[in-house]
Order: structure tokens, then sequence, then C-alpha cells
């Protein structure tokens, strides 16, 4: 398997994007949707992250967020996707197709998120405003919605400015 270059510490916002296993709608309640709102939350105030924009999709996550310079965003990620899935597995929010099922490093696991993340790098305040609105869009552009404003666990909403948001969206510095 090829390893994608990461390049962290250049001071710029990222765009990232991680999928469920096989991209398996696993995102599709609003209990699961709400919950990962939470953990993205934690993941800002854990990690000093900023989030600029995200929107979470039936069956994959987009952000737009600032990592501190001393963060390397793929463990952070990381983190935040597997304190999320053992909450999911342990609660059983969600109900686990059996083809989840997995067998990784030498163990049968379950596996909630498809592995590694995408990452892109904005090196310019357009690019940044760029990725926001493809978050915002992207339930548009899908059939979910009629209206960005219209689906709840994005940023798009706050941007319009409503304060009834599931998550705050940090003040963008460029």
């Amino acid at each position: 398997m090829t390893l994608l270059r990461h390049f962290d510490s250049l001071g710029t916002a990222r765009f990232v994007t991680f999928s469920c296993h096989e991209r398996r709608n696993l995102l599709s309640s609003v209990v699961v949707r709400d919950e990962l709102t939470k953990h993205l939350d934690w993941m800002r105030d854990h990690y000093r992250v900023s989030i600029f924009g995200y929107v979470v999709m039936p069956e994959h996550v987009h952000l737009v967020l600032l990592p501190s310079n001393e963060t390397k965003l793929g463990p952070v990620i990381g983190h935040l996707k597997s304190r999320f899935a053992s909450k999911v597995i342990r609660e059983r929010l969600v109900e686990l197709p059996a083809d989840c099922r997995v067998k990784r490093d030498g163990r049968e696991r379950v596996a909630f998120w498809q592995r590694r993340c995408f990452d892109h790098n904005c090196r310019t305040s357009e690019t940044v405003r760029e990725k926001i609105h493809y978050c915002h869009v992207n339930p548009v552009k899908r059939g979910l919605v009629e209206s960005p404003e219209q689906w709840r666990w994005s940023s798009s909403s706050w941007y319009a400015g409503s304060d009834n948001v599931p998550l705050a969206i940090d003040t963008i510095v460029l």
C-alpha cells in the first residue's frame, strides 16, 4: 500500500475526509450524527483544533479545520474515530452488518471506519472558503435536503446566522 505524505505544521487549514467501513450508511441515524458532533467538539477542546466547517453525511464526514502547529493531524483523526466508534459499538447506537467484522493485525475486530483519512492542505483563504462551501452543498447534491441550511449536521446554519446548531464554528483567522 502506498503511503500518502502528510504535511503537518504548515500553519494552514486542512480539508479532511473520512468514511465508514465500505462506505456503509452507519451515520444515518440522528442519534449517531448528534453523537459525532459531540465528539468533534471534544476533539476541538482536547487537541486545540479550530473547526471552520464540517458536514456529517450518512457514510462519510468532511471537516475544514486548523490544528495547532505542533499537532499531527493523522493521530488526532484516528483518536476521534476510535473514541467515537467505541462508544457507538458499546452503546449499540447503530446496527452493524455482519460483514463489518474484519481481521486486522491478526485479530478479528469490528470495523466502523475505513482505515486512514484523506487530507488536503488549504494554502489560501479562497481554498478554505471553497472547501467549506463543498461541505455545505454536499447534502443538497445528494438529495437529502433542498437547501444547505436544512441539513442539521453541517456548519451551514451557523454561517447563515443560526445559533441553534449542534456544533459551534470557530472564527476563521487567515
